[in-house]
């Protein structure tokens, strides 16, 4: 299609877009260019017009007039994904999925519920805790299910519960063509097919809309306890995560800050501890069995040179200290005011973790801006922030070399280029890497369900 034919195409499918819609058609400027950017502010493209839809039967009907006039489709639930996923490099419909934010069904004796895409992980659980339930993958921000779903979240809880590939147990999505189609069941496991749920977790809204989410939920544990200890090396801290692992101990939380960042949180005034390398701790179970944690981590913590445990024993004192730790990547960013950081995110196996992150951080102090770690070192999986200055080449370039550089050592150890991020436009190269020979049969996969690429093109693979 010509330049003159697409544009017409897509004024034809945006003039019955608003017949469908009405109001809940914007093509404001602001509403765009909000739709088109992530919190890091690196990717940015804002879509044609930004689609409020209500219910998967809207979504449904979007996707149709979208696929009769070749228009790309970008979903959107919180838009706090750091990989681009959201940017419409392509121009397009952006699917607003926020107003979908019901619970469709709660059965609370088979712990698992059914939600809209557009539910938020915050609002989901404070609508079960009454029952006396929890949903456990925290990813650090309040975000949708769905987005949570399209792009395999993870977060503090991965190393107990698993991430959105172990939690989802069905899907309903919406087809390039718009069909709605329904996958998995209510039950805990089937042997029936392909894996269709699995395949659309983490495919980034390029194989479908995820509409509806089937979760799996937890009794919120009896007993619950929050520590931090800080070490006088990097290295102690890590081993003491490797250590715990390797002992059994079934901790909920162990999470990574090194000095850098800990400087930058205690700043933001929430907490007030040493600016060392510092281990977060949480345990979770019957009294008895969470007393038998805390014995053998702290003996473990204090063989690897780490400090006296701080409790956090009272639930508001639980939630102060996970919030300074969700809050590490804005802290991380006042470091640096106007600076454009980047989120890397690579994951190793255990065994591997304390070398890489060593080696990771010997290789920062060449870096000309700072760059502090983190990482949810329970599954191997660690950050480094870059803080760079997007107006400057040379810092540019650095971040790039510094990236590239990090993605090859974990590839050395046997790891990934992304752990709980995705691939969105960020690491497209990267798994080209990765993925090897496989990549040819992921592209089959999406040329099937989505034929004429318009399921957010651009993103997993260049196109």
């Amino acid at each position: 299609m010509s330049a003159e034919d697409i544009s017409a195409a897509y004024a034809a499918g945006l003039c019955e877009l608003r017949t469908l819609l009405g109001a809940r058609l914007s093509s404001s400027p602001s509403v765009r260019d909000q739709h088109g950017a992530d919190p890091t502010g690196h990717f940015k493209a804002a879509p044609d017009a930004v689609a409020f839809a209500t219910s998967t039967t809207e979504v449904s009907a979007i996707t149709c007039i979208c696929s009769a006039h070749k228009m790309p489709i970008i979903p959107y639930g919180c838009g706090t994904s750091l990989e681009g996923q959201v940017a419409a490099v392509h121009g397009g419909v952006c699917i607003d999925l926020s107003g979908m934010n019901q619970m469709v069904e709660l059965n609370s004796s088979d712990l698992d519920c059914r939600v809209e895409a557009g539910v938020t992980l915050r609002k989901l659980n404070e609508s079960i805790r009454q029952d006396g339930l929890f949903f456990p993958v925290d990813p650090g921000a309040d975000a949708s299910l769905g987005g949570m779903a399209a792009t395999r979240a993870s977060g503090t809880n991965a190393v107990r519960y698993g991430t959105m590939s172990h939690n989802v147990l069905g899907l309903t999505v919406v087809l390039a063509s718009g069909a709605i189609i329904r996958t998995g069941t209510r039950a805990r496991k089937s042997a029936a097919g392909y894996d269709l749920t699995r395949l659309f977790v983490g495919s980034e809204g390029t194989l479908g809309v995820i509409t509806e989410v089937q979760l799996k939920l937890y009794p919120f544990p009896s007993s619950i306890s929050a520590a931090v200890s800080s070490f006088s090396s990097l290295r102690g801290a890590v081993d003491t995560v490797l250590q715990t692992l390797h002992c059994g101990v079934p901790i909920a939380r162990i999470e990574l800050l090194d000095e850098v960042l800990m400087e930058a949180v205690n700043r933001r005034g929430t907490i007030n501890y040493p600016a060392l390398p510092t281990l977060f701790f949480e345990f979770q179970g019957t009294t008895q069995s969470v007393e038998e944690q805390v014995q053998i981590v702290g003996d473990l913590v204090r063989e690897n040179g780490g400090a006296q445990f701080e409790w956090a024993l009272l639930p508001e004192e639980r939630t102060r200290l996970w919030r300074a730790r969700h809050e590490a990547f804005w802290a991380a960013r006042d470091l640096r005011p106007g600076c454009t950081p980047i989120a890397t995110d690579v994951c190793v196996p255990i065994s591997s973790l304390t070398e890489c992150v060593l080696e990771t951080k010997n290789d920062i102090q060449e870096l000309p801006f700072p760059a502090p770690v983190t990482g949810h070192v329970g599954d191997g999986n660690f950050h480094v922030l870059l803080l760079m200055d997007a107006g400057s080449p040379s810092e540019a370039a650095a971040a790039e070399s510094f990236n590239r550089r990090l993605i090859e050592r974990a590839h050395r150890y046997g790891g990934t280029c992304t752990g709980e991020h995705g691939v969105g436009l960020g690491k497209i190269d990267y798994l080209e890497w990765e993925a090897g020979s496989s990549l040819s049969c992921m592209r089959a996969i999406k040329a099937a369900l989505d034929p004429d690429g318009i399921l957010n093109p651009g993103k997993i693979f260049r196109t």
